[in-house]
């Protein structure tokens, strides 16, 4: 892991969650004296993509030097919709358990009109203009599989196949997810 590189995390539609991969990361590289932003969870009631946008570009203009971006979810779709408008330099990206926003999400997640009216769709399907990787769940009760090789494919991403982790979070059984240090090291080694 580029060790001058500043982490920007970028959590999904979810509340702030303690035992979340990304909240138990960021505490454990602050601790090692990593640089480590934060984009304010906003909740699932707020569905107004642009204002995530302006809190990632906010967030990644307050840092000097490289920037990683780690997405999990919901905040790996904003990440390539902010890809696409910001004109920050980005070392590189994880993204996360990428849900699939074009098909009917299950009970209890936004439909696809409130997604399209909240901006969201249609999700960008263009290579990104840094090295990412997707790391995929076989099982994601939010995107089948296929789907995320797919948008993998058409961002540029290198694709990462997890096996069945379900949605990488803690309803899943997730907590710290010790393989995340390793993918985002990977985005600093050429290809």
């Amino acid at each position: 892991m580029d060790p001058i590189a500043t982490l920007l995390i970028v959590p999904g539609l979810r509340d702030e969650a303690p035992e979340h991969w990304q909240t138990l990361l960021a505490a454990r590289l602050r601790q090692q004296g990593r640089a480590v932003r934060a984009v304010p969870p906003m909740g699932r009631e707020d569905l107004d993509c642009a204002r995530r946008l302006d809190a990632i570009e906010r967030e990644a203009q307050a840092v000097d030097g490289p920037l990683v971006v780690v997405a999990h979810s919901a905040g790996c779709v904003m990440g390539v919709h902010w890809a696409a408008r910001t004109r920050r330099a980005v070392a590189g990206a994880l993204w996360a358990a990428p849900p699939d926003f074009e098909q009917p999400m299950p009970a209890g997640y936004p439909t696809l009109a409130a997604l399209e009216a909240g901006g969201w769709l249609p999700v960008p399907r263009h290579p990104l203009p840094f090295r990412s990787i997707v790391a995929a769940s076989r099982n994601d009760p939010l995107a089948r599989y296929e789907r995320v090789v797919e948008l993998a494919s058409q961002w540029g991403s290198e694709l990462v196949d997890l096996g069945e982790v379900g949605h990488l979070n803690p309803a899943s059984g997730y907590g710290e997810w010790p393989r995340a240090e390793a993918l985002i090291a990977a985005l600093a080694i050429p290809r």
